[in-house]
């Protein structure tokens, strides 16, 4: 019977060292609340609010975790959620470039059409007011040919 019990005192310490296994990850935790906090911050919520939902949720899984004292649990779900985090930030930068090369494309397009009209109507006249250019004097024909200072003399 005492063998029993020391057996089953062994199992359950080894069960719970594994549950446990190592300190807690508050490093990852505060990686990620700030990671999830700087998403919210910016327009993560309206570009990549899937990803922006799913680091919310599994930073709350790993906060459950880490209150259970299941730091390989709570370690693992906050790294999953500084990487969504960071992928909702990332996709949301994305889409605000794409959004602003947009609006560059337009205003480029609309100057294009502004000047191409705009062009014909004021330089040609401008062009007009001014008399053409005399044409240049003939050269003149008396004139003896330059010496040649490539001859001995």
């Amino acid at each position: 019977m005492r063998l029993l019990h020391l057996y089953s005192a062994v199992v359950l310490t080894s069960a719970l060292a594994s549950c446990a296994a190592g300190p807690p990850p508050s490093e990852e935790l505060t990686r990620a609340r700030a990671l999830v906090d700087q998403a919210d911050k910016g327009l993560a919520g309206r570009y990549a609010a899937a990803d922006l939902q799913r680091a919310h949720d599994e930073l709350s899984a790993a906060d459950a975790a880490n209150r259970n004292s299941q730091y390989d649990v709570a370690r693992r779900a906050a790294e999953a959620a500084a990487v969504d985090a960071d992928l909702a930030t990332a996709r949301a930068s994305e889409a605000q470039a794409l959004a602003a090369l947009d609006e560059v494309k337009r205003s480029n397009e609309a100057l294009r059409t502004a000047t191409s009209g705009a062009a014909d109507d004021t330089v040609a006249p401008a062009l007009q007011a001014y008399p053409a250019a005399p044409p240049p004097p003939p050269p003149p024909r008396d004139r003896a040919p330059p010496p040649d200072t490539d001859s001995p003399r």
